[in-house]
């Protein structure tokens, strides 16, 4: 299975949201559109809203998987606002 290419990641599997997103609209404020940024979170709460959130905002959410361990990793290419 081949990753998606990502000039930054970020683990945020010790925060809750609503800080999941907080982080990683932080992370993405440093890199530029069209970047992408791997998020590493949990079950539950983080994967159903840190996605959505990100759309809603303009950013495309490229892969979502599921890990053995109950957590999940996401790509999301930054978008522009323009």
């Amino acid at each position: 299975m081949s990753k998606a290419a990502v000039d930054d990641t970020i683990d945020i599997t010790d925060v809750v949201c609503p800080i999941t997103f907080v982080k990683v609209k932080v992370a993405l404020e440093d890199l530029e559109d069209g970047q992408k940024l791997g998020v590493h979170l949990n079950d539950g709460e983080p994967i159903q809203n840190v996605p959505r959130s990100l759309k809603d905002e303009g950013h495309k959410v490229l892969s979502v998987d599921k890990n053995d361990d109950r957590t999940w990793n996401l790509v999301v290419e930054k978008g522009g606002l323009d």
